[in-house]
């Protein structure tokens, strides 16, 4: 139990610290709006914290989400997810955020991991999940040059093999279906249920995730100070709330 709960630790401590950072990276980019929080409690257990952006010089509107939460493992969550055990256990940040200027990009965010217990409470089960992609709604070459490039390196340190398997997941995964089968913006990476094993243990998979949590803010910030001034007219600004839909 003492490895169980020092991963879990570890992983929720590198959620709420990488909240606090992007909230701060993005209100400083901004200038002139903060989140403000929403802590709330999960009926079968845990909670979270909901952040939220609005009417801001540069950010329209977003959210920087984290949630810990458990419970038990119910039958109908056996037969959907195929899985095992008798207590469950996820801890996560997700983030969106749209811009006021149509210049600037939305981007998607979001960080997992997952457990499964027995019913003396060992872990039985255990896997990490997720990815950025970003939505331009003008495309600059070099702008996706570096958001790109951002991830690359991160997951070249990890795995020479990472992003390209990762990005086709994400350029797979992201589809507007009812957009004639899109592709959601320029895409970037992706991931799910990266399980421990004798190659890549718990903690390989756990410093990937921080690594490319951490990555957010160097991938993005630059491209929204970039953009966040660029003139723009009313059709450009019509065009942008289209795509968002």
């Amino acid at each position: 139990m003492q490895e169980n709960s020092s991963i879990r630790d570890q992983w929720v401590s590198f959620i709420h610290q990488l909240q606090n950072d992007i909230c701060a990276g993005l209100e400083q980019e901004d200038g002139k709006a903060k989140f403000v929080e929403d802590e709330w409690l999960r009926e079968g257990g845990g909670g979270g914290k909901t952040r939220v952006i609005v009417n801001g010089n540069v950010f329209e509107k977003g959210g920087v989400n984290t949630s810990v939460v458990h419970g038990t493992v119910t039958d109908t969550m056996r037969k959907a997810l195929n899985i095992q055990g008798d207590q469950w256990f996820a801890a996560g940040l997700s983030l969106v955020i749209h811009p006021f200027n149509p210049f600037v990009p939305t981007v998607h965010c979001n960080y997992r991991m997952f457990e499964l217990y027995d019913q003396n409470g060992n872990t039985i089960d255990r896997w990490f999940g997720g990815g950025t992609d970003l939505t331009p709604y003008y495309l600059f070459e070099e702008d996706a040059i570096h958001f790109h490039k951002t991830y690359k390196n991160v997951c070249d340190n990890f795995d020479a093999s990472f992003y390209s398997y990762f990005k086709k997941i994400c350029d797979d995964y992201f589809v507007n279906t009812h957009r004639d089968n899109e592709r959601r913006g320029i895409g970037g990476i992706f991931y799910d249920h990266q399980k421990p094993d004798e190659e890549k243990d718990v903690n390989f998979w756990m410093d990937f995730g921080k690594a490319c949590g951490n990555a957010f803010l160097p991938a993005y910030l630059p491209i929204v100070s970039r953009r966040k001034n660029t003139a723009f007219n009313a059709s450009q600004k019509y065009w942008q709330e289209i795509r968002r839909g």
